[in-house]
This record gives C-alpha cells, sequence and structure tokens, in this order.
C-alpha cells in the first residue's frame, strides 16, 4: 500500500509516479494507493489519526502486508503506525536502502550499503528486552550489566566504526588510483545524473562496456571506470556513478562519500537529462543540489540530453554566446549523437596549458611535493625570507583543480594563463 501526503512542496501524483518506480524496483507488488493533505506531519503518525482509520480499511481488504510511506519518518511515528496498522511500515529512507542493498555487487558497494543502513537502524533502537530492564542488587539478585538495548547500540556502533575503517582504506585506494591517472596526464570524466535518465547505457555505448542497464530507479550502484578514445585521438577516464533522486537519503550520501569523490575530483561532469521527462529541469536542479552537497558544484560540467529518440529530435550541440559547448542531445539507446559527444568533451577537456609563478611557504611541503609528482615543475628557487618559488606549467584543468582544494589565491608573477584567471596561479 503506497501512502504519499501532499505537503504543498511537490506535485503529489508526481511525486507518487516516482515512488511506485521505487517500489516496482524494490520487488513490490501494489495492490493500493492512498493520498492525502496536511499543510504540517502529524507529530504521532504523520499521517494523521483519520488516515490511519482509513488505511486500516484499505490493508484489511486489499490484503496488504508492507505499508510504503513517501515521506521521512521518525523512529516514533514508524513505530505507531504500525502498531496501528498491525503490519510493517517503511518510509522513503528505509525503500531507497532496500533498493541498494539488492543491487550492491562489488565489495565496497556492499560495505557502503550496511553503513547506511546501521546509521539508520541506530536511531531506530527503541526499547530493550523487558526482563533484562531492571538491574537488582543483593546475592542472587543482581541483574545483568547492560540491558539489551545498550548491547545492541553497543555491537551497532562496534560494526559501524569497523565499515568506516575499511572504507578508509578504500577511498586510500582510489586517491592511489586517481593520482597515477593525473601522472599519465589522463583527464577524468565523470556521468552524472537523476536515477534512469540512462547514464549506464551511455556509458556502455561509449565505452563498449558491459555494465547493467534497465529501465528501472537504481539500476546499478557500483562506479565502473573505463578508459575511452575522444575525438582527435585523445584519452580519458570515464566514470559511471550512483543516480541521484529527489530526498536523497544523508545515510547514503555519507556511506557512498568515497565513491561520489570520483565526481567531486573529476575535470569534468557530464550531467546526463532525461530530455523525453516532462519535469527534466527540476530533476536536474536535483542534482545540480546533491553536488552542491558533495561540494562538486564548481567542476565544470556539460549538460547530455539523452533519450532524444522518444521526442523525434535530431542530435544537436548549442553553445553559448561564448561560443564554449554548453550542452549535447543526443540518444544514447540508438547510438544517435554520439561522435558530437566525444568532439564536446575532447574540446572541454583538452584546454590550454598554463604556466606560472607560485610561491610556497616552508610549511608547504605537501603542495610542493603534489607539483613534483605531477611532473610539472621547471624551476626551483629559494627567496631571501627562506620561501619556494616554483616555475610550473600543467594542464588548465588540473590549475582548476588545485584552485578549488588548495586554496590558490593571488598571482605573483604569471608567465601564460591561457583562459584561466590569474588569480588562480600562485599562492
Amino acid at each position: 500500500m503506497l501512502v504519499q501526503v501532499d505537503d504543498g512542496q511537490v506535485d503529489p501524483q508526481e511525486a507518487l509516479r516516482e515512488f511506485e518506480a521505487l517500489a516496482d524496483s524494490a520487488g513490490a507488488e501494489v495492490v493500493g494507493r492512498e493520498t492525502g493533505r496536511r499543510r504540517r506531519p502529524d507529530p504521532r503518525t504523520y499521517i494523521g489519526p483519520g488516515k490511519v482509520e482509513t488505511l486500516q480499511a484499505l490493508i484489511e481488504s486489499a490484503e496488504a502486508d508492507l505499508v510504503l510511506i513517501n515521506h521521512p519518518l521518525s523512529p516514533v511515528q514508524e513505530r505507531n503506525l504500525e502498531r496501528a496498522l498491525r503490519c510493517r511500515v517503511l518510509d522513503r529512507t528505509g525503500l531507497i536502502l532496500d533498493i541498494f542493498a539488492q543491487r550492491a555487487r562489488s565489495h565496497e558497494g556492499k560495505l557502503q550499503v550496511e553503513l547506511a543502513q546501521l546509521r539508520h537502524i541506530a536511531s531506530r533502537l527503541v526499547r530493550g528486552w523487558s526482563h533484562l530492564e531492571r538491574q537488582k542488587g543483593g546475592i542472587g539478585l543482581r541483574g545483568p550489566g547492560e540491558t539489551q538495548l545498550e548491547m545492541d547500540r553497543r555491537m551497532l556502533g562496534t560494526r559501524i566504526r569497523q565499515l568506516e575503517k575499511r572504507l578508509a582504506r578504500v577511498r586510500q585506494q582510489r586517491d592511489q588510483g586517481r593520482q597515477a591517472r593525473r601522472r599519465r596526464d589522463l583527464p577524468a570524466v565523470s556521468l552524472v545524473g537523476y536515477t534512469n535518465a540512462g547514464k549506464s547505457t551511455l556509458f556502455n555505448r561509449v565505452a563498449a562496456s558491459g555494465v547493467y542497464s534497465a529501465d528501472q530507479l537504481f539500476a546499478t550502484l557500483d562506479t565502473t571506470l573505463r578508459r575511452v578514445e575522444l575525438a582527435g585521438g585523445e584519452a580519458a577516464v570515464l566514470a559511471d556513478t550512483v543516480g541521484f533522486i529527489r530526498d536523497l537519503p544523508p545515510q547514503l550520501v555519507a556511506a557512498f562519500r568515497s565513491t561520489l569523490e570520483e565526481v567531486v575530483e573529476a575535470d569534468l561532469l557530464i550531467h546526463v537529462i532525461d530530455a523525453a521527462d516532462p519535469l527534466r529541469e527540476e530533476n536536474a536542479r536535483e542534482v545540480d543540489d546533491v553536488l552542491k552537497a558533495l561540494g562538486a558544484d564548481a567542476v565544470p560540467q556539460l549538460r547530455v540530453y539523452n533519450k532524444i529518440d522518444a521526442r523525434d529530435l535530431a542530435p544537436r550541440v548549442d553553445r553559448d554566446e561564448a561560443g564554449e559547448i554548453r550542452a549535447v542531445w543526443v540518444s544514447a539507446a540508438i547510438g544517435a549523437g554520439l561522435d558530437l559527444l566525444l568532439e564536446a568533451v575532447a574540446e572541454r577537456v583538452n584546454a590550454e596549458a598554463a604556466r606560472g609563478v607560485i610561491e610556497l611557504g616552508p610549511a608547504e611541503g605537501r603542495l610542493r611535493a603534489r607539483f613534483y609528482a605531477l611532473g610539472d615543475v621547471l624551476d626551483e628557487t629559494v627567496t631571501q625570507s627562506g620561501r619556494i618559488r616554483l616555475t610550473v606549467e600543467l594542464p588548465q584543468r588540473e590549475l582548476e583543480r588545485l584552485y578549488r582544494h588548495e586554496g590558490l589565491q593571488a598571482a605573483l608573477e604569471p608567465i601564460e594563463a591561457g583562459n584561466l584567471p590569474v588569480e588562480a596561479l600562485a599562492h
């Protein structure tokens, strides 16, 4: 039984349609739908006592054994609803977590999903075993050292810390892989977009890969990297990432942070948008909001409108007033416009190299070592004040990344900056 409450924030029918697609992706059989309107949630049940009575009758007549509510519920609201409806109740977060648990295939993906689930469960431990709750004193009357609830919390906390340590090691391995790709001067391009926009299908077309793709929400979770040949003989590393969705649970964003760092550290984001979806612009804004929360809003972005075959549109390239490519219209299903996409990506990532003098303090040895690791230091001198002056020359995309992550601010002696702002050249 699906439940959608109209709170005036989104179109309830469109929200219910997407929620039904989520339920279908989880393997649920929908036997009924119920909508309602509330200005503010009921603190006890979210949907209110009147709607609870209506649901009781609907559940009995439809013989439903699960209620899915398209809103985040507090632990108290979820427990009260289960008591009143006498069946299992899941909110939006719980449903998405269940889908992720089904779709995770890689070791890293399973660790990330388990971590998100445990963080969600930890907030819902509300009672212990009654026969262990009292701690008595006296000979023969002493109770256990801790209640079952306290034991559960302790065990959950221990497991969460173990998962966080394992994911930290995976994150370190990903960092090493990214550094190796930078030393080979391979630009990193990440596919992002709303779930079911066709990212994996596009990835398979461009990279000749066999990543699983299907017409369902969150068909793939695990990030896949492939080397692709761009127009002009250039090469790049293309990453297919997990899709985003409206009201993505914060537990998932936190757990998948190591995977989503492929997005943060990318040189270019290909934002895949379903051109046939009437809500494409709203969904694109949701993706932009998630990217901002991840700190990836400063990464250059190329919009790709997919599924143009569903609207009988021809492939094309849109440019802004300055002549820079802003959008490409393609169809991954039939392979239309992919040559235009590869040309656009090559144009966006192959910007002119920038050259300049950067002055670092004695405590900034890490940044100095990073320049040497990139192999871009042309000359090094030490000033009378003990500061290090480096003459560097490196791709503009690498300077833009340093500008975002290392706080480079004011130029000292710019030599040649290409199209990069002069202020990004030196500390």
